[in-house]
């Protein structure tokens, strides 16, 4: 089964990855990989958002070292729980773990490692539309908090000019899990709309004033794309994959973007330029300047704990995690994704090294 089936026939469901592989290592895997460690397993669950790229990085590197890594897509709050609770050896998400999370974990300190970056899109369902709409990100807001109600509306037809919008009825459509992808979303639309800043907020979870709910970037995706009207918020490349129309948004400096590889490693450039961040990647990169800066974007974190208590299952995650930033980059661009910029992979690299089993690196 491909990308394109296991994303579509997923909707709505917490999926689970497992990435098996044969028994050879070959050349191309990390040097301390044993076969003998060929049988542990590591698990994560978390994000929706990072599961397209991270269905291929697990089965690639089962394929050339024999290492399984089982991973439960179930939202982002999930990964955070998880890891905290220590049911699992690594999170992901796509929103930070607030202070109070942190705090939280059993396991003591929690490492941020972003992964790769990506964009929320804004997808729909208008079948006599054929040109890719052009939103703004005040009218994305007032759409959302249930204020304009028509895709005919002046507002909406004042950025389309010369496409025949339908005079049918918005049918919003949200998350309804702790979602990283929501974080994204609602980071954006907070920093674009007092009125939103002021009602809804940001958060992975927050009360929507109108839409309809469904789980995971799969569920919304397929909602969406099986109800003519609708409008949602989901990552790239579920998008892509089930071939809903994207707009551009138009961002700081007041052009109208699309979501491209290029268009999200712009909205990165300013907010990781800065080398003295090397202790702390948890950072948003929405509504950036930038002529041609995709302006809802973020990065992506694999979360663990910084100090382990099992020295195979660590030795095996930090290769894992090497092994994807500094391979797996080249995957990204056909998934949706934009590899992290050759200097900041080196300072998480570096980061990694931090990492100590019962207190000793």
């Amino acid at each position: 089964m491909n990308l394109r089936s296991v994303i579509t026939l997923a909707a709505g469901l917490g999926l689970v990855l497992t990435a098996c592989g044969g028994g050879e290592t070959n050349a191309a895997a990390s040097d301390s990989t044993r076969a003998g460690d060929a049988s542990a397993t590591l698990t994560g669950a978390g994000s929706t958002f990072i599961y397209p790229i991270l269905s291929r990085w697990t089965s690639d590197y089962a394929e050339r070292t024999g290492v399984r890594v089982n991973y439960a897509s179930l939202g982002s709050g999930a990964g955070i729980r998880q890891l905290s609770e220590r049911t699992v050896d690594f999170g992901a998400t796509d929103a930070p773990m607030t202070a109070e999370e942190m705090a939280a974990a059993k396991g003591g300190a929690v490492l941020h490692v972003p992964m790769v970056l990506g964009a929320d899109v804004v997808i729909y369902n208008l079948p006599a539309v054929a040109q890719p709409l052009q939103l703004t990100g005040d009218v994305i807001a007032d759409i959302f908090l249930g204020r304009i109600t028509k895709w005919n509306d002046a507002r909406v037809a004042a950025t389309n000019p010369g496409v025949a919008l339908p005079a049918e009825d918005i049918i919003v459509v949200h998350r309804t899990d702790g979602s990283g992808t929501t974080y994204i979303f609602t980071d954006y639309l907070a920093s674009v709309s007092p009125q939103w800043a002021n009602g809804p907020g940001r958060g992975k979870q927050v009360n929507w004033p109108v839409g309809l709910g469904a789980k995971g970037n799969e569920g919304v995706s397929a909602q969406v794309k099986q109800t003519p009207g609708a409008i949602g918020y989901t990552e790239l490349a579920y998008a892509t994959q089930n071939g809903l129309p994207v707009a551009a948004v138009r961002n700081q400096a007041g052009n109208f973007v699309a979501p491209t590889t290029e268009t999200i490693q712009n909205a990165a450039a300013g907010a990781l330029s800065d080398p003295s961040d090397s202790t702390d990647f948890r950072i948003s990169i929405v509504n950036p300047p930038g002529p041609q800066a995709y302006p809802i974007a973020s990065m992506t974190w694999i979360l663990l704990y910084r100090n382990q208590t099992d020295a195979t299952k660590a030795r095996q995650l930090l290769d894992f995690l090497r092994w994807t930033l500094t391979e797996g980059g080249d995957e990204a661009a056909a998934l949706d994704y934009a590899p992290l910029p050759e200097p900041v992979v080196q300072r998480v690299l570096q980061r990694l090294d931090s990492v100590q089993v019962a207190g000793v690196r």
